[in-house]
């Protein structure tokens, strides 16, 4: 068994295809099959199952990609760690839900990139069941999502804390200061069911007794982009991220209404994969928000 026997079983593992994995690999498919049978000859188990065009891996295949992932990574970041220990740089990809994707993220790698000039972000934007799913399978190395709780195989490297908060366009509202009362004589946006925007703020009204059935919900659209929008526009109020609002708040084309004795905080958890060493690039990531943003 050597690495690379190891990284075109892992290929086939993520992809599900012999064929895919001769693609991303740059090898013959008979290359692929030629490699996949020699581990499993050494191995004395079979790894994948194949029906006409489906790969399927099998538990022995389970169990030999954990391990795999572990080894690979060591092995493609040796050379980095002896390497100078100021020296970062390269591509850094980060999953994350939609709300911290499309503002936290954005303005803390900004700020980081300031300092590292050479840092290049990508950003797989998807919702947290499925971040969960990449970090297991070696898709992503990083993830932020809104969750505080543990899971099989990951780890919460660092939990930050965002606040909701109830915006309007300038002058819709009189009162900048509302009871919670008030709260169900206002025209309300929302995003739609099942987005995590949607569940945050479903959870917090359930926290603070607030009946959703109860509110007056005009509109529901599909992005925070368009809530923020449709606010502008007069349309009603909407409860939104800190961060998503912030830079509208402080050009005033967006204001704050305070809901007297309610305060709407979420965490937002920087997760990773426990059986996978990251390299020096993401560990300076994480090591920047854990000095820089306040942790919940």
């Amino acid at each position: 068994m050597d690495i690379y026997q190891l990284q075109v079983f892992s290929s086939v593992y993520r992809l599900r295809s012999f064929s895919r994995a001769s693609e991303e690999l740059h090898i013959t498919q008979p290359t692929v099959s030629m490699h996949i049978k020699k581990l499993e000859d050494e191995l004395g188990v079979r790894l994948f199952d194949r029906s006409g065009r489906k790969t399927m891996p099998t538990k022995e295949a389970d169990l030999l990609q954990e391990r795999a992932e572990e080894l690979i990574a060591r092995l493609k970041w040796i050379k980095e760690d002896f390497g100078r220990q100021d020296d970062v740089e390269g591509l850094l990809t980060i999953g994350t839900s939609s709300s911290a994707g499309a503002y936290m993220i954005p303005y803390i790698a900004a700020e980081f990139q300031k300092l590292h000039t050479k840092v290049f972000f990508q950003l797989v934007v998807k919702d947290s069941a499925e971040i969960y799913r990449q970090l297991t399978s070696g898709e992503l190395l990083v993830g932020v999502v809104e969750d505080k709780r543990e899971r099989d195989g990951i780890i919460i490297e660092h939990s930050v804390v965002d606040e909701m908060v109830l915006i309007t366009a300038p002058g819709y509202l009189k009162k900048k200061v509302i009871t919670p009362l008030g709260l169900f004589r206002i025209p309300l946006l929302m995003r739609e069911e099942g987005s995590d925007a949607r569940r945050s703020m479903e959870k917090q009204h359930m926290l603070h007794n607030i009946a959703l059935k109860g509110l007056k919900v005009v509109a529901i659209l599909g992005s925070t982009d368009s809530l923020k929008e449709a606010v502008k526009a007069g349309l009603g109020a909407a409860i939104l991220s800190r961060f998503a609002v912030k830079d509208d708040l402080k050009a005033g084309l967006l204001e704050e209404v305070r809901i007297r004795g309610v305060k709407m905080k979420r965490p937002l958890s920087v997760i990773a994969y426990k059986h996978r060493s990251l390299p020096r690039l993401y560990q300076s990531f994480i090591a920047y928000i854990k000095e820089n943003v306040t942790s919940s």
